[in-house]
């Protein structure tokens, strides 16, 4: 049997292990299209060897930039890290100039793309890097696909040399580098080891509870990003059958068709999903509406393991019955467990979806910690709401004197490609100095409270935890983002994106016209209601800290506009440069 050691361990573990006919499936034209285990592992070293003919040493740089999870991605990665060379995987929706920036920084010598409008916004700054080919996943007229590599691979005499590559390849060399998304300053390029990420997957997977060899995943939070790339791993491990989303549009759809067992996303689309429910819940009338309103206000004061005592266990059993049965058909019918991390979870999605029978369990950490530090688990007690769950094997975590969440473990990272006052700066004594503040309780569950660079001082020297307040607040249906401000200022205020979607909903059934975002945002009887939305939220919070003025901002923020990371967090300085006029209003009039 494979020993795992190394990343591209993995596909022959599976091989071996289950030997799935259906290990990747990739929707093209309208149908899906499945590789085998033995397809993967087979293309796997066609590409390896393709990538020997182009001339790729040990420690070359290939990056691949792709606008959807697809089988492809998987097929190269393991053709990339089998011939000692790494992986640099790019988020697609940054900007060109940040292409150049990584492209550059990586030295990487060959890309890999995934269709026109990628190629477009590469083609674009193509000149000013090293670039000496680029290949494409799809077919696009007068350039050079992928399928060029497999082709070239195509010559198995060839196949011993992949073997010395692979022989030579030690858990402790570098396989990928990931560069962060940033909510400041320049992408840094996080040095990930083989073993870095091995042993996150091998240490996390016993916090699974799916049955391995048989589950069904959909996977669409970016590849690039690395949770999901560690999930893959771990999914290729426990024998999953890995379906890739079409879009985040079609995700519904994807459910259904695919009726997967298992899930991972971000804080923001559970919000979004949780949202449409209560869309449509809204839209009913009479005993059904009743009915969904009583099963929602049940599932918001859900405690695991029948804390909440026999009658409401009876109620909670009528309302899955009745109500969210519905929700679980709308999610496929067959989801026993989602994942959630890169932010915060509200507390109150969790509470809501654990009690429809849909458990999201949060966990915690970073690209630099490849990336699980903690995470819930269902079974055995270990599931509590408000935290990110106990801390996996073999990894240590302790709290800084001034609270900040320290770890030390095989999966904090080699270090900032290039940048070793950075490195120096982050892990001092073995320990990655996360910038995150957090505590652990006496059961062993973390909890973060806030990032250690968000926090900020009042003029009356009042310290203020941002992302506390924001979690709170973006559970009015209202807000859609929510970024809280005043340092240095006498009181904390708040910029605001309503979640227009409902309240155009809402203007409508109060008879308020509106033609366009700027109407809806000026109108008085939104602004008090907001205001009243506000005041309900504060009254969680200490005087001090409370948001004493808002303003609504016109457009909608978004990744592509430099609102928002890749991953959904908010650029906060680019926020606040890109409002200063409101800023300049709440404070100084």
């Amino acid at each position: 049997m494979t020993k795992i050691t190394r990343l591209f361990d993995f596909p022959y573990y599976q091989l071996e292990t289950y030997n799935l006919d259906k290990a990747f499936n990739t929707k093209h034209n309208g149908k899906w299209q499945s590789t085998s285990s033995q397809e993967y592992v087979d293309q796997a070293n066609a590409i390896s060897r393709g990538l020997l003919k182009l001339g790729i040493k040990p420690n070359d740089k290939i990056a691949v930039i792709s606008s959807t999870n697809r089988t492809e991605w998987n097929i190269l990665d393991i053709g990339v890290l089998q011939v000692g060379a790494q992986n640099v995987p790019i988020y697609p929706t940054i900007c060109a100039e940040d292409y150049e920036y990584i492209l550059n920084h990586s030295e990487s010598t060959y890309c890999f793309v995934s269709d026109e409008e990628i190629l477009i916004k590469l083609n674009s700054i193509k000149g000013n890097t090293k670039l000496k080919h680029v290949y494409t996943f799809d077919d696009i007229q007068n350039e050079s696909s992928w399928n060029e590599v497999l082709k070239l691979g195509e010559d198995t005499s060839i196949q011993h040399e992949v073997e010395a590559r692979k022989n030579d390849v030690k858990s402790t060399d570098l396989a990928t580098l990931i560069y962060t998304s940033g909510t400041t300053g320049r992408p840094k390029g996080v040095m990930l080891s083989h073993n870095n990420l091995v042993s996150n997957v091998l240490n996390s997977q016993n916090r699974v509870p799916f049955e391995y060899g048989v589950a069904k995943t959909l996977s669409f939070l970016p590849v690039c990003h690395v949770f999901e790339r560690m999930i893959l791993y771990l999914y290729q491990y426990c024998g999953a059958e890995i379906y890739f989303a079409e879009s985040i549009d079609k995700m519904s759809d994807n459910l259904k068709e695919i009726k997967p067992n298992v899930m991972t996303a971000v804080p923001r689309l559970y919000e979004k999903v949780y949202d449409k429910i209560i869309a449509k819940g809204s839209d009913l009338t009479g005993l059904k509406k009743s009915l969904f309103f009583w099963a929602v206000n049940l599932g918001l004061r859900y405690e695991p393991y029948g804390q909440n005592g026999w009658w409401y266990e009876l109620q909670l059993k009528i309302a899955r019955k009745l109500i969210f049965s519905k929700w679980q058909e709308g999610l496929g019918g067959n989801l026993d467990l989602m994942v959630s991390g890169s932010a915060a979870l509200q507390p109150r999605l969790t509470r809501v979806f654990a009690a429809a029978g849909l458990p999201i369990m949060e966990g915690y950490g970073l690209t630099e910690t490849s990336p699980v530090v903690s995470v819930n688990d269902t079974r055995n007690g270990g599931f509590r709401v408000g935290t990110t769950g106990r801390i996996i094997d073999d990894v240590e975590v302790k709290i800084a004197e001034d609270g900040e969440i320290l770890v030390k473990g095989p999966n904090v990272m080699m270090g900032y490609f290039k940048d070793e006052a950075k490195t120096a700066e982050a892990i001092k004594d073995n320990y990655f100095h996360t910038g995150d503040i957090g505590e652990i309780d006496a059961d062993g569950f973390l909890k973060i409270t806030d990032r250690k660079k968000e926090m900020f001082k009042t003029s009356g020297g009042k310290y203020v935890a941002p992302t506390l307040l924001e979690n709170q607040f973006k559970q009015s249906r209202f807000i859609e983002q929510i970024m809280v401000i005043g340092e240095g200022e006498k009181m904390p205020a708040a910029l605001i994106q309503v979640n227009y979607d409902f309240v155009k909903e809402w203007a409508k059934r109060h008879n308020i016209p509106f033609t366009t975002n700027e109407d809806i945002i000026l109108n008085t009887q939104l602004l008090e209601r907001i205001q009243e939305e506000i005041n309900f939220a504060n009254a969680n919070f200490g005087k001090w800290e409370q948001i004493k003025k808002f303003e609504i901002t016109p457009d909608v923020w978004t990744i592509d506009a430099g609102h928002l990371t890749p991953t959904m967090k908010m650029k906060r300085k680019v926020i606040k440069q890109k409002y200063l006029s409101l800023i300049e209003k709440i404070y100084r009039g």
